[in-house]
């Protein structure tokens, strides 16, 4: 199936039932103006998919195969995480239960905290690095499924700064700007974030290939 084709169905299911995620992901694809209603795979009963692999591209796609299968209609998916290279990458794939509890906002903040108490030395920033991998399946047995990949780099505070965004995004400084991801008003974050770029990355494909 041609993007033309698939785009001609009218549906295009997000498989995600994080609100932040989707919160963001719909002020995105209302800016692409794409031709399609983009559906939250929550509206359709679509549980969350069993995210087993060993890297953000394979958990993508589970995901996405996941909602395409049970929707029967095309699917995104995104799969996301933090990675700090002198903790080996971690959070990484984990980042969203890093402390255990899926979705712990606040209980994953503070074991990333903790975790680089031992590498805090002389005030030197730590490196971190946001990495989003977006999958979209045109059904759940695509062969071929495309994959964008976005990165967005910065610094890890020592602690939480700023109200706005979730996950890590109270955490993340962005040295340039002078401020955390959690203290950007959406519409710049949106430009400018691992998800933003791998969004871009999506609709260019779109504009070139219809």
């Amino acid at each position: 199936m041609s993007n033309s084709a698939w785009l001609n169905q009218g549906t295009l299911v997000l498989a995600s039932n994080n609100k932040g995620k989707i919160s963001e992901f719909e002020k995105m694809f209302g800016e692409l103006k794409l031709p399609v209603n983009v559906i939250p795979q929550g509206q359709l009963n679509i549980p969350d998919a069993i995210e087993d692999g060993l890297s953000f591209i394979e958990n993508a796609i589970i995901k996405a195969r996941h909602a395409a299968k049970i929707s029967g209609k095309p699917a995104i998916a995104d799969d996301s995480g933090l990675c700090v290279p002198v903790l080996g990458g971690a959070p990484g794939i984990y980042s969203a239960r890093y402390a255990g509890d899926h979705g712990n906002d606040a209980a994953n903040n503070a074991k990333l905290l903790e975790d680089l108490r031992p590498y805090r030395q002389h005030n030197q920033p730590i490196a971190g690095m946001f990495v989003c991998v977006l999958a979209f399946v045109e059904h759940a047995d695509d062969p071929l499924p495309r994959i964008f990949e976005g990165f967005w780099h910065g610094e890890i505070l020592n602690a939480p700064q700023g109200e706005h965004g979730f996950g890590y995004d109270p955490l993340f400084w962005l040295p340039q700007l002078g401020m955390s991801s959690a203290e950007m008003p959406k519409e710049q974050k949106n430009k400018i974030s691992h998800r933003g770029k791998a969004m871009q990355l999506f609709r260019d494909s779109l504009s070139t290939s219809v």
